[in-house]
């Protein structure tokens, strides 16, 4: 949203200093004050621009702000849709396969409106939109503390990105990983 702000801000800039000559124009045909950016003599002194109402501000294309010129919140955002498979947690009626869709929150998650929130807070920090999904990066020196035999697969999309990552809770990594990922996968502390 910032960012459609930022560029319609300039786009609107940009179309009020176009103006700027226009406006020492009246619309009787007498001068005014002339601008030193304005041709006084030669070919071009006689091709004075007109006196009208500036433009109103375009909305952005697709292409700048990733998607249809709509910003957050508004028609036409990515939604998130994801599937959780959650096995071997060792607590009642968290493993099985739910649907997560956020915006408006729906599918048979249990806990779809508290997994939405985390996701929309990880997704307000880059770091967060950087590191929700990512697996523990090869030769990371991890604990060797095991937390169970519980295995998740998330497979969808969040804010348009591609997800399709598994998470387990197999060393001192993982756990935090896991635990990162609460509410969208059970709490089995």
């Amino acid at each position: 949203m910032l960012r459609r702000l930022a560029l319609t801000a300039v786009v609107s800039l940009a179309a009020l200093a176009a103006a700027v000559p226009a406006s020492t124009a009246t619309a009787s045909g007498s001068l005014g004050p002339t601008p030193a950016a304005v041709p006084t003599s030669g070919p071009l002194a006689a091709a004075r621009p007109a006196l009208g109402p500036l433009p109103m501000p375009l909305p952005l294309p697709g292409f700048l702000d990733g998607g249809d010129g709509a910003g957050p919140g508004e028609a036409g955002e990515a939604p998130t849709r994801l599937t959780v498979s959650v096995e071997n947690t060792g607590v009642a009626g968290a493993d099985g396969t739910f649907e997560l869709e956020c915006g408006p929150t729906g599918g048979s998650h249990p806990r779809g409106q508290a997994a939405c929130d985390r996701l929309a807070e990880a997704g307000a920090t880059r770091a967060g939109r950087q590191e929700l999904f990512r697996p523990t990066p090869e030769g990371t020196m991890c604990t060797m503390i095991h937390g169970g035999d519980a295995f998740a697969r998330i497979v969808g999309t969040w804010e348009g990105r591609a997800v399709d990552t598994t998470a387990s809770r197999r060393d001192g990594c993982e756990i935090a990983r896991w635990n990162s990922l609460v509410p969208v996968l059970p709490d089995v502390r």
